[in-house]
């Protein structure tokens, strides 16, 4: 199901996210030369901090720290970082989903190793350096931690970066029970949605324009590939909204705008919450 969707132009200086480098990250980005001049630098910490619990997944031969919040015996959720790391954004996310309904486990797992990217440039520098492979595992290894330690089932999302790898993870985390995906695909060269073996929700926003990433085309070729799967799928268009629109702290907000990124929707956010609650609730219960 494809949101009502209207047609854009994408311009041609927003084509930081090049579908072939998530799996070959080098040049990713081109974005910290042009915007980097005018974003400010983040060491806030998140207003949440305080409600997680920090506890350390084994996979293979090596360990990783993650973050959980929410009650012991409920369904889980394995929640991804944007390209910035485990910062304030996405630790605020992972809360505000422990509290949806009658509440999920939220993990985060660090994808970075403790690192947070301050700045575009070195969120770029983090992301290039980023172990795509690795970092599935870790979702593998999160999905696993959740399921041994209360959590029936679980389910997978992630924003930007994270919503990529979670589309990813619904085709090479066999034991995920579902996914919710924001503004990011994975390039053909790391998962195949049209693989897909988890039901998959996504969101993108009409005015996004990291074109072949989350621009509203990519959108509309994930669903193709989503229908093809014959696994549930949705895919939502939110009129108005560029990228990262789900960002509503005051700093985040900072930060969007930085990136040349102003739109504010409160009315997008809360009815993307409310199908995310929706998807979640229909295949974790």
């Amino acid at each position: 199901m494809l949101g009502a969707a209207r047609g854009i132009t994408s311009s041609s200086s927003s084509r930081i996210f090049s579908r072939n480098i998530l799996f070959k990250p080098p040049s990713f980005f081109t974005i910290s030369r042009a915007f980097a001049p005018s974003i400010p630098r983040f060491s806030v910490r998140s207003m949440a901090d305080s409600a997680f619990k920090k506890v350390q997944i084994q996979r293979d031969d090596t360990a990783f720290d993650a973050y959980v919040v929410g009650k012991e015996d409920a369904p889980g959720i394995v929640v991804l970082q944007e390209w910035w790391g485990v910062d304030f954004e996405i630790k605020n996310h992972a809360l505000k989903i422990s509290q949806l309904g009658p509440g999920f486990k939220a993990l985060i797992p660090d994808l970075y190793r403790g690192k947070v990217g301050l700045d575009v440039a070195e969120a770029q520098h983090l992301m290039d350096g980023l172990d795509w492979q690795g970092a599935v595992k870790d979702i593998c290894a999160s999905v696993d931690w959740l399921k041994a330690n209360g959590s029936k089932k679980v389910g997978v999302t992630g924003f930007c970066m994270g919503g990529a790898l979670s589309i990813a993870s619904s085709v090479l985390v066999p034991q995920v029970d579902a996914v919710a995906a924001f503004y990011g695909v994975p390039s053909p060269e790391l998962a195949d949605p049209a693989q897909a073996k988890a039901p998959v929700q996504a969101h993108f926003g009409e005015l996004d324009n990291f074109v072949g990433f989350s621009d509203v085309t990519t959108a509309k070729a994930l669903e193709e590939k989503l229908k093809e799967s014959k696994t549930p799928y949705e895919v939502h268009i939110y009129p108005g909204n560029a990228h990262a629109f789900m960002n509503r702290s005051s700093d985040g907000i900072k930060r969007r705008k930085g990136m040349g990124m102003a739109d504010e929707d409160e009315a997008a956010v809360r009815l993307a919450w409310s199908r995310f609650e929706s998807w979640m609730a229909r295949f974790l219960s």
